[in-house]
């Protein structure tokens, strides 16, 4: 059995897309989205490897049904014409026999779920790993697993998403693709990073960065060079990951990869005392990001910025907007958001309402497994005993007295964006 049919749920297929009903009005267009995107997939299903193929009148009255659905839902935006782009593909893969034309339709559409529905995102990943089967092209079907890790990983159900990025691995392996066999590696070592195994990451990217480097795989090398910045900043060398996290601001060639490591620069400079960097880092993200995961990440640290200088207006206008994205929030940035919400209220000396969503940061780190985090947040807890400020806890700002000159080069550069 696939790793991906081992972590399928039971239950009837694309179930994930009718729960919207639960959140919203039934006539919503949020609810309508979701019956088109029901419907579209299990039109997809139709072409699954492991079914026998439709009978032609079948296929075309499905066809003909879907097709009328998403021509109602026309003008509700992106998500509708993403729909779309399914319905024509797969009749297309019908006419043509060729699978693989299902991949970049599916592909795109699970890269737009991932900003706002992670498990509708996952299940549209299992339905074209179900339905192509071996039928896709090498390239495609690594790109759907590192993207399933990736996926899985946000979702914090890390032994799946580390299934995902082994499979990926094999199959690049196989095709001698040896960048995504770096990619599936780098895949491995989020893994690690985010279940709280520092060491283990760290040796993983400086293995994948001298291996990018050797074979001048760019991309590889850029995501080696963010992942060590992260690691270093958490193993309290924050000095040393702030030069990695330009180079690899540097080497991205993207801007939705710019701006994420931005926002972990922004992270970096705040620990190392450079608030005013850290702010014109994370605000560049705020001014060009526009949804994701990246964007309530940047609003949670500028939240956090606010509370370092005992900016209370600053804090609570950020923590305003940050509620406004607490819903579609990662269970390891919900956490966060609840932590550094603890942290400025201790500053400010609400002591009781600090403590209560300190406690709220580590129920949600402690049942989704996010281990690093479930040990950060311990030690501030401890700190809030005497409801002080956690600032030798959280390794937070001091005085930048470990200025390199690669972290000034860095600050300074930084400096361009005000401008």
């Amino acid at each position: 059995m696939s790793t991906e049919a081992q972590t399928q749920p039971a239950g009837l297929p694309h179930a994930v897309f009718l729960q919207r009903v639960a959140d919203e009005p039934a006539t919503s267009p949020g609810v309508r989205l979701g019956q088109g995107a029901f419907l579209a997939l299990r039109f997809v299903d139709l072409l699954s490897a492991d079914r026998e193929p439709p009978a032609p009148d079948v296929f075309r009255y499905q066809w003909a049904a879907t097709e009328r659905y998403c021509i109602e839902l026309s003008g509700e935006g992106t998500e509708a014409a993403h729909l779309s782009g399914i319905v024509r593909a797969t009749g297309e893969a019908h006419r043509t026999t060729e699978i693989r034309m299902l991949a970049p339709a599916l592909l795109a559409y699970a890269l737009y779920l991932e900003h706002v529905h992670l498990q509708e995102a996952e299940d549209v990943l299992r339905t074209l790993i179900r339905v192509a089967g071996d039928r896709l092209t090498a390239t495609d079907a690594v790109a759907v697993r590192l993207r399933l890790g990736r996926v899985r990983r946000l979702q914090a159900d890390f032994d799946g998403a580390a299934a995902a990025y082994t499979e990926a691995g094999r199959i690049a392996a196989a095709a001698g693709d040896q960048p995504s066999v770096l990619l599936s590696r780098i895949g491995h070592c989020n893994v690690q990073y985010f279940r709280g195994n520092l060491a283990a990451a760290e040796q993983g990217w400086r293995g994948v960065l001298a291996d990018a480097a050797v074979g001048g795989f760019r991309t590889p090398e850029a995501q080696a060079e963010h992942g060590l910045g992260n690691v270093l900043q958490r193993r309290g060398q924050a000095h040393e990951g702030a030069p990695h996290l330009w180079r690899a601001y540097e080497l991205y060639e993207d801007e939705t990869s710019q701006l994420r490591v931005l926002n972990d620069l922004g992270i970096v400079l705040l620990s190392c005392g450079d608030v005013d960097g850290a702010e014109r880092a994370l605000g560049e993200v705020v001014r060009r990001e526009r949804v994701g995961e990246n964007l309530t990440n940047s609003l949670v640290e500028l939240m956090h910025c606010a509370s370092f200088r005992r900016d209370r207006v600053g804090f609570e206008r950020w923590r305003e907007r940050c509620l406004e994205h607490l819903e579609e929030m990662a269970p390891n940035v919900r956490a966060d958001y609840y932590l550094k919400i603890g942290i400025g209220l201790a500053r400010f000396g609400s002591c009781a309402k600090a403590k209560t969503h300190v406690r709220r940061a580590l129920e949600i780190a402690s049942t989704h497994g996010l281990h690093e985090l479930v040990f950060r947040i311990e030690r501030i807890a401890h700190g809030l005993r005497e409801c002080e400020a956690p600032e030798h806890a959280e390794g937070a700002p001091a005085e930048p007295v470990l200025w390199s000159e690669a972290l000034r080069e860095v600050s300074a550069s930084l400096s361009a964006f005000r401008a």
